[in-house]
């Protein structure tokens, strides 16, 4: 029989006329609905399952006993806190297993999130058909905990004090000897006991302060106002270690005014101190490098053009960017790009003087502050000495990491007499060295002004119009010897909507310094190998796809998967597209060049070097790397009948091509007479002005269809 179904039993009344009946059942479930807390009744199991909870639980936990009753909408075990869960059960199966009643304090979390603390009673037992359960009380303790923390905190507070403070108190006399101190002093000073201390410490001003004069400054101040008040000093420890002290004092004085002693309390602020001094460091120098920082720096540029101007000298503000350090950071990790920079600031801090100075304003800019230098050529020799510093390798992390720079230099009082426009002017001269082929020093000139603000504005510009779709892509048909389009290169074009068509002549360099050539990238090839689907075969053959790669790209060890993962996208075949590069991809790491071009060779690319002819070890190339194809530069196309070197070069690179059993491409075809000459020296397929311009996606399709392959 259930212990809330107990039935009414007859008790007397206090009128012997008329028996009075109790109806204990109702009085018992009145009683436990109206805890103060949750009574309930459940199984041993994994989720405490409820058979019975009272109506306290709405107020502990905000559900209802319908929700927790057979764990209809949440379990016992839920709402105890995650952290709480394995004690509590072990505690509680613990309690059961030695037989015995179990009381324990753990954490809920109600239903809107609160976290309440409870106190949980309970026992086995067996409910009315001998079946083994739980009957126990819980009730919500978190104001009582907070009370008895609050009382334990304050007894903390107050041992602290008076037993365990880190202030120290005291009193001494005027001539500088300790009458009285607490334990707290003599610790802090490095003594076992107050005693140790006043008999050792007898010289205040010679023994105690590093400063002697700092005594008498204590003094001076006690004369004056009667009290001194966070007086700051370093003192020396018994063992010799220098600490920061910080005292408050006053002078105690008799009824009739005659001075007695100076009493007072110490605090340790050494901690505090050199919290103030990180702060002070943080905020004046970089943190990944501990160079100085840009604060910094405008302070020791002020003082440098102070000292010239007094000394009649010059400054040198030298502004330096490092050539592909964003491709590093982004194809390597930041963790690669980081340990690139901190070794780069090793580096320029060692080779420069002391009265020089180098800062990191963020990312892979530096600043150099140069002082007392004669005349330009002595800055342009040291300046040329750190682009070779910066330029030799570095082994990170198993990897060999090389970068270039580009430096810009502004002098004072020369190019500008404020901290801003030398900085200014620095800037645009490192995009002057950066235009004239990088890894190279300029000095500022007036002109640079207007160049450096057009650059900023177009690679703002450039980021919005990738963003907007402003870019778009055009096709260069390429045609064989019977003039049938057999393939088409993807060409990038950007028509902006204010300053309208803007050259990939000016646009692609900025997407290579900016790191926005990777999104450019991605644009012109989704477009390409969209338009591709719908191009007819000639002759039954599709027409080849091709796509100019810059070398920024290939220092990205996933340009495979990501050029991989377009064309999967747009349902185009690696088979379908040949990759434009140029010989420069080469000139950095040839290793992982090889190893990126194999892994396209392996994906079923075909592979061409664009501008053959130009460069200085081309043939090199053609033995080692897996290329397919090598386009003859349109300078030698262009030459060929007006000079006869260009002919035979063109001649020579049309031959060594077939021999290797390359195709061979010639690029800037404009006349009969040029499409002739090569193709009876073999070239094999022709592409220029000759057969079409540069066409939109739509134009190459009327083409294809209208003339059947054929231009």
């Amino acid at each position: 029989m259930n212990r809330l179904d107990m039935p009414a039993v007859r008790e007397a009344s206090l009128d012997a006329r008329e028996p009075v009946y109790l109806d204990e059942a109702r009085i018992l479930d009145t009683l436990v609905h109206n805890l103060d807390g949750m009574a309930y009744r459940c199984l041993d199991d994994d989720h405490w399952s409820m058979l019975f909870v009272s109506q306290g639980c709405k107020e502990l936990t905000g559900h209802t006993p319908r929700d927790l009753v057979r764990g209809s909408r949440v379990t016992w075990e839920l709402l105890t806190h995650p952290e709480d869960r394995v004690r509590v059960r072990a505690q509680i199966r613990q309690a059961l297993t030695e037989g015995r009643r179990f009381q324990l304090q753990y954490r809920i979390v109600t239903r809107d999130g609160q976290v309440k603390w409870v106190q949980e009673r309970g026992a086995a037992v067996r409910d009315e058909s001998g079946r083994p359960v739980m009957e126990g009380f819980v009730q919500d303790v978190s104001d009582q905990l907070r009370t008895l923390e609050a009382l334990r905190e304050a007894e903390y507070r107050y041992r602290q004090i008076f037993e365990h403070a880190s202030e120290g108190m005291f009193q001494s006399s005027r001539e500088g000897r300790y009458l009285a101190a607490n334990q707290a002093l003599a610790r802090m000073y490095g003594y076992d006991s107050p005693e140790q201390l006043i008999a050792d410490l007898s010289d205040i001003q010679h023994r105690l302060y590093v400063d002697e004069s700092r005594r008498e400054a204590f003094i001076r101040i006690m004369e004056a106002e009667g009290k001194v008040t966070q007086f700051e000093s370093e003192v020396l420890r018994r063992d010799g270690v220098r600490i920061w002290i910080s005292e408050s004092a006053r002078a105690v004085r008799s009824p009739s005014g005659e001075f007695i002693c100076y009493e007072g309390t110490v605090q340790d602020i050494t901690e505090r101190r050199g919290y103030e001094a990180r702060l002070q460091r943080q905020a004046n120098h970089d943190q990944l490098t501990g160079l100085p920082n840009r604060n910094l720096l405008r302070e020791r540029l002020i003082q440098s053009m102070q000292q010239a101007e007094r000394m009649g000298g010059q400054v040198a503000v030298v502004f330096i960017d490092l050539d592909n350090f964003k491709f590093i950071n982004d194809a390597l990790g930041h963790a690669a790009g980081d340990a690139l920079l901190i070794e780069l600031s090793r580096r320029l801090s060692r080779h420069l003087r002391g009265t020089d100075t180098v800062a990191r304003l963020g990312g892979d800019e530096f600043v150099l502050l140069l002082n007392d230098h004669a005349n330009v050529a002595s800055v342009t020799a040291l300046l040329e000495r750190v682009v070779e510093l910066i330029a030799k390798p570095m082994e990170l992390g198993g990897r060999t990491l090389q970068v270039g720079a580009s430096l810009g230099v502004s002098l004072f009082p020369r190019d500008g007499g404020d901290v801003d426009t030398l900085l200014k002017h620095a800037d645009a001269a490192m995009y002057a060295a950066k235009d004239r082929g990088r890894n190279n020093v300029q000095f500022f000139t007036p002109e640079l002004n207007l160049v450096a603000s057009e650059r900023m504005h177009l690679e703002a510009a450039m980021r919005q119009g990738l963003e907007q779709g402003e870019f778009t892509v055009h096709f260069q048909p390429q045609v064989d010897a019977q003039r049938r389009v057999v393939g088409a290169e993807a060409l990038a074009r950007w028509h902006h909507p204010r300053l309208g068509a803007i050259s990939p002549d000016r646009f692609i360099p900025i997407a290579e310094e900016s790191g926005l050539i990777l999104a450019l990238t991605e644009t012109i090839t989704l477009q390409a190998c969209a338009a591709a689907r719908d191009w007819p075969e000639v002759d039954g053959q599709p027409i080849r796809l091709a796509i100019n790669l810059s070398p920024k790209l290939f220092i990205d060890p996933h340009l495979v998967a990501r050029i991989t993962g377009w064309l999967r996208q747009e349902g185009i075949q690696p088979q379908r597209v040949e990759l434009e590069i140029t010989e420069s991809v080469f000139l950095d790491d040839p290793q992982r060049a090889l190893r990126t071009l194999k892994a396209f060779k392996e994906k079923g690319f075909h592979l061409a070097m664009d501008d053959f002819g130009t460069g200085y070890s081309s043939l090199s190339y053609l033995r080692h790397f897996p290329l397919d194809t090598i386009k003859i530069d349109r300078s030698l196309v262009t030459d060929l009948e007006a000079q006869r070197d260009a002919a035979m070069i063109a001649r020579a690179v049309v031959s060594l091509g077939l021999s290797l059993g390359k195709s061979v491409v010639a690029e800037g075809v404009e006349h009969e007479s040029q499409f002739s000459a090569l193709r009876e020296q073999g070239c094999t397929v022709f592409q220029g002005y000759l057969f079409a311009r540069p066409l939109t996606a739509a134009d190459l399709l009327r083409c294809l269809d209208e003339g059947a392959g054929a231009l």
